[in-house]
């Protein structure tokens, strides 16, 4: 038996390369970061070359860095960014603009207008009983339509068939293959606004709701499936968007199983089995990394989470480094009044409002830099908070325990204040890097690397786990404040 599965993970700041071995346990990692565009406010783009050179610089190193070759590898995972669109060129695979990346808020107003035309036609709720997803900036269908408006002679040319689309996993599956396999996989096709998650097929009316030749599309396949061979003469057989990927790392198996990721963006997913939920408060329906039968997840997605202590670091330029904000939090006895809404491209679930931007609350004279870091801290809890009601308001019970992983649940400060505004228990697991050994788990289930769901249970190892310690009363006041922020940034994004 070969020695490792790769897994590539094309994050939205990163790419990593990552070797797992049978006992599920990362022997080598290496990332490196890409560049960041922001071509205007509220626009948010990457270079997909780039992330492809990115890509074949991690995979050498961290080769390296085992004392590794091609012939230690049993098969490849892909894990990915989901909604950063890339169109290219059939023939040459040069792209013919930018990837346009989930986060970016140019297509909001084609949204609001597409929106309106529906609710004037009476057909407002086509888009999610199709597709689980709300009409929105975030999906890729707008930004392909962007693309295609936006770059001369490019909507005749996907007519005739001379260019495709994908999400980066597509991508890098057309790269690694020697542009042979143009595919996608269920649970990235679901995030684009065109993908019926009841036919499981690409659909003809959405397809033509947005103007999108259907021959741009690739071939949807199951998420533990044959994607083809490599270059490397490794094949490639797991597939998953990050959010998925993580729930399977997770060995979120069982209906009823939830995780939450604290990544760039904030993600909290519940598998729900063979039958999809609709959500009445939303929350989107999507579909789980599956190994046979289609499996559904509900998902809330917060667009800024790990990345608001990014922009403490960069942007604020009051913190040297990540780890720094649990130091700095815990040296004020709290957040001094202070809320932070990191709305900086819109505000996800469950308020969907793509117009908000962020806002610092509460500051007084004697606000310090630690209050700002400590409350933005807090942004990330009282973000998946509000998800969790949500998901409580769908379910008709409350979640009693949630699994996380992510950069930032490295953070005691932050997962503790979690489990206390939440009133629920967190599990932290040794392997935080959930996203990349789930990729590595669908991969090396579809080659026979591992058995067994229950052989993948085997190599889950609990950290820590949090449990609440704040009072009702503290509780309930923190949260009034939060949801007086909230209102104060949708109020004005009026």
């Amino acid at each position: 038996m070969k020695k490792y599965i790769m897994t590539m993970d094309e994050g939205t700041t990163s790419t990593r390369t990552i070797l797992v071995d049978h006992d599920g346990q990362i022997v080598a990692q290496y990332n490196k970061e890409f560049e960041q565009i922001f071509p205007q406010p509220g626009w948010v783009e990457h270079n997909a070359k780039e992330i492809w050179e990115a890509q074949k610089e991690t995979i050498k190193e961290v080769l390296k860095e085992a004392g590794a070759s091609f012939d230690d590898i049993e098969t490849i995972g892909i894990t990915n960014q989901r909604e950063t669109t890339v169109v290219w060129d059939k023939e040459t695979g040069e792209p013919i603009y930018n990837a346009i990346v989930w986060q970016c808020r140019r297509t909001s107003d084609m949204v609001d207008e597409l929106v309106a035309k529906l609710d004037g036609e009476g057909k407002s709720d086509l888009i999610p009983s199709k597709t689980g997803l709300k009409p929105d900036a975030y999906f890729s269908a707008t930004k392909i339509n962007w693309i295609l408006d936006h770059v001369k002679g490019a909507r005749e040319r996907a007519k005739n068939g001379e260019l495709l689309f994908g999400t980066i996993d597509t991508w890098i599956i057309w790269n690694l293959t020697g542009g042979k396999v143009h595919a996608t996989d269920y649970t990235n096709a679901s995030r684009t606004l065109l993908f019926n998650i009841h036919t499981l097929d690409w659909d003809e009316e959405l397809l033509e709701l947005f103007d999108i030749p259907s021959c741009m599309l690739p071939e949807v396949k199951k998420s533990s499936d044959d994607f083809g061979m490599s270059t490397y003469g490794i094949p490639i057989t797991g597939v998953a968007g990050d959010q998925q990927s993580s729930l399977f790392g997770q060995c979120c198996f069982d209906k009823g199983d939830v995780k939450n990721t604290y990544g760039t963006g904030g993600f909290l997913m519940m598998n729900t089995g063979s039958e999809p939920i609709k959500s009445k408060s939303g929350l989107l329906t999507t579909m789980a990394a599956f190994t046979d039968e289609p499996e559904y997840a509900l998902e809330g997605s917060v667009f800024v989470s790990g990345s608001a202590i990014q922009w403490l670091r960069d942007e604020l330029k009051i913190i040297d480094s990540a780890p720094e904000s649990e130091e700095a939090a815990l040296s004020v006895e709290d957040s001094g009044g202070v809320y932070v809404v990191p709305a900086f491209t819109g505000l996800g679930a469950p308020h969907w409002n793509q117009d908000a931007r962020g806002m610092i609350l509460g500051i007084t004279r004697g606000t310090s830099r630690n209050h700002i870091i400590r409350a933005t801290l807090e942004s990330l809890a009282y973000q998946t908070n509000d998800v969790l009601g949500a998901m409580k308001e769908d379910l008709g019970e409350s979640v009693d325990d949630i699994n996380v992983d992510g950069g930032a649940s490295q953070n005691n400060y932050l997962v503790q204040f979690q489990s206390d505004i939440s009133g629920i228990e967190v599990v932290r697991p040794k392997l935080t890097e959930t996203t990349g050994i789930g990729a590595a788990y669908l991969a090396g289930l579809y080659s026979g690397f591992w058995k067994s769901k229950e052989e993948l249970k085997s190599h889950m190892e609990i950290d820590k786990e949090f449990t609440p310690s704040m009072s009702d009363d503290e509780v309930k006041d923190l949260i009034s404040g939060w949801n007086k922020a909230v209102k104060c940034v949708e109020e004005f994004a009026k």
